[in-house]
């Protein structure tokens, strides 16, 4: 939906009307165009913000989700799997960051050491039969702090992360 000029008696002068595709494929050629043009030395992003039509903030205060995309949205995000010998096994030959059941009880639930550990990654993955020890490893203030994604013995560690990488989470803001 874009900003145009009013069709109705507005008070604010624009109303909002419906986005045609050949507009959208038009202005994301554009932006394509611009951006081989004059190469930048960051990674380029484009913003999107849309309202809802018929939304009432009074009854609906908030709303949240996440939708998983084609691409990795996030390719930069930083993985750990917490996990037991056989998964540590599969993210060793895979290259992903893990962290074994004797490297956890290394910590002794000292706060600076795992405070130093969660913030020097974004997602925690863990193995199933691991979750229940997690709040005794790290302590209770971790458990506020991450929520590891579980991942039984039979899922794909690669395509966890490639599913983690690519989903983007959203929320309403009040404006």
């Amino acid at each position: 939906v874009l900003e145009g000029p009013c069709c109705c008696s507005s008070a604010i002068g624009l109303c909002m009307v419906p986005i045609r595709v050949d507009v959208v494929e038009r202005a994301i050629s554009e932006v394509l165009t611009a951006a081989r043009a004059k190469p930048r030395r960051f990674l380029e992003s484009v913003e999107l913000q849309f309202s809802f039509r018929d939304h009432d903030v009074q009854r609906d205060k908030r709303f949240s989700g996440s939708i998983d995309l084609p691409n990795r949205a996030r390719p930069n995000l930083k993985v750990c799997l917490l996990g037991n010998a056989q998964h540590c096994e599969e993210a060793a030959r895979l290259g992903i960051s893990f962290r074994s059941v004797e490297d956890l009880r290394k910590l002794h639930r000292n706060k600076k050491l795992v405070k130093r550990l969660l913030k020097s990654y974004h997602h925690f993955l863990t193995s199933q039969d691991l979750i229940t020890h997690i709040p005794r490893l790290f302590g209770p203030e971790a458990c506020i702090r991450i929520f590891p994604t579980v991942v039984s013995l039979t899922d794909d560690l690669e395509a966890k992360v490639a599913e983690i990488q690519s989903r983007v989470k959203f929320r309403s803001a009040r404006l």
